[in-house]
């Protein structure tokens, strides 16, 4: 049995929601040296310069990546052989979240995203409440990863109820086709997840958990989805939108394809756009 503090659990939530805003991970960056290197346009090469010198002073003056902080989104693996110890007045795992990610955004001066209300649109003031993915595992594991989604590439998302009959040609369509409908509105270079089967809000969630994996451009460990993978990728690049929309080669990073058993009668496929911006972190107790 493994014995958790709640409050370690805070305090480090607290300093990876800052760390990931400040800080575009190195196989991002790698990713974005890559496609430099094979942008065609030189509008689009010098987006990609401006993208990595904005990195590196975000990096050294800890300072945002973008305005756009994000909603605070985390996927929380926890083993049945984990105890949490209820420490230093805090009463549950999910308080300890929601402190933590409240701490960070305040102390790093990260912009409050959420509104309490979708239609009445008052501030909530603190970028709270978070997002919360529980993922129940045997043994003694504890892993959290959080993901900072902003809303001009969550907008650009998509969820569609295929019929059976329409085939991974339908699928592979209609991801491509969300791709170009959001044209620059995700700030382009993008990474896409996307989720096959499931139901319809599982397909959804699935293409969340895709844009998590790492590094960034792996392949999927099932050859079919790992071609499918690469073919989606060249069509999206193939569209011209480029970076910030300005023409080019570029305009994904990566396609990351998760699938999942569904329904015989149906087919569910949801597509999750991440903007350039990539900020996945994790840690593990």
């Amino acid at each position: 049995m493994k014995t958790i503090n709640l409050s370690e659990v805070r305090d480090k939530i607290r300093a990876l929601v800052q760390t990931g805003n400040f800080v575009l991970q190195d196989d991002v960056v790698n990713v974005i040296n890559e496609m430099k290197d094979k942008e065609e346009s030189p509008a689009g090469r010098a987006v990609f310069d401006q993208i990595l010198e904005n990195a590196q002073i975000a990096k050294s003056e800890k300072l945002g990546l973008c305005q756009d902080t994000g909603l605070a989104v985390f996927f929380v693996e926890i083993g049945e052989d984990v105890a949490l110890n209820k420490d230093d007045g805090l009463g549950s795992l999910k308080e300890a979240i929601i402190e933590g990610a409240k701490a960070g955004y305040e102390e790093g001066y990260l912009r409050k995203s959420v509104v309490e209300d979708p239609i009445r649109r008052k501030n909530t003031g603190d970028n709270t409440p978070v997002f919360i993915h529980w993922e129940l595992e045997p043994g003694d594991v504890f892993k959290l990863t959080f993901i900072a989604k902003g809303g001009g590439a969550e907008n650009m998302s998509a969820i569609r109820m295929f019929a059976p009959a329409a085939g991974q040609q339908g699928i592979e369509d209609f991801v491509v086709e969300t791709a170009d409908k959001a044209g620059s509105n995700p700030c382009p270079p993008i990474v896409v997840g996307v989720g096959v089967g499931g139901n319809f809000e599982y397909s959804a969630l699935l293409a969340k958990k895709a844009l998590l994996r790492k590094p960034l451009g792996s392949f999927n460990a099932d050859p079919f989805y790992a071609d499918m993978e690469k073919r989606l990728l060249k069509r999206i690049n193939n569209l011209g939108i480029g970076p910030q929309g300005m023409g080019g080669r570029c305009t994904s990073l990566a396609v990351h394809v998760e699938a999942f058993p569904c329904h015989i009668a149906s087919m569910p496929a949801a597509v999750n756009i991440q903007c350039h911006s990539h900020r996945v972190m994790s840690f593990e107790l």
